[in-house]
């Protein structure tokens, strides 16, 4: 059996737990966006009011961080699926996990105003 060091979970199952795990913060937090945004007259004092709330930033960490996890298992099964040469595919999957490091350490800083 081979192994590949570059995917997130141990095995399949584990990589299909996460996808399902990490949609589903993702969808719990899009509906109570939208939800908040229907609501609510949003304007810069009620957003940064709901922004100032301790519970709403680790709920808002955890989706940045379930975004990473769940593009990451989505861009390393397309990866080697489509891209069969080794060098290339590593080559883009150094290329997404930056840019989604990146992503992730630029999303902290604004929300934790680092």
């Amino acid at each position: 059996m081979v192994s590949s060091v570059t995917n997130l979970g141990r095995s399949g199952v584990f990589d299909w737990l996460i996808q399902r795990v990490t949609a589903y913060v993702l969808a719990i937090y899009t509906v109570f966006l939208l939800g908040f945004m229907v609501m609510t007259d949003i304007n810069y004092e009620t957003w940064s009011a709901l922004f100032d709330q301790t519970w709403f930033r680790i709920f808002t960490l955890l989706a940045l961080l379930s975004l990473g996890a769940h593009a990451w298992v989505g861009l390393w099964t397309v990866t080697t699926d489509y891209l069969k040469s080794m060098a290339p595919r590593f080559l883009v999957q150094a290329l997404c996990g930056l840019t989604m490091f990146v992503y992730l350490i630029w999303g902290i800083q604004i929300l934790w105003g680092l």
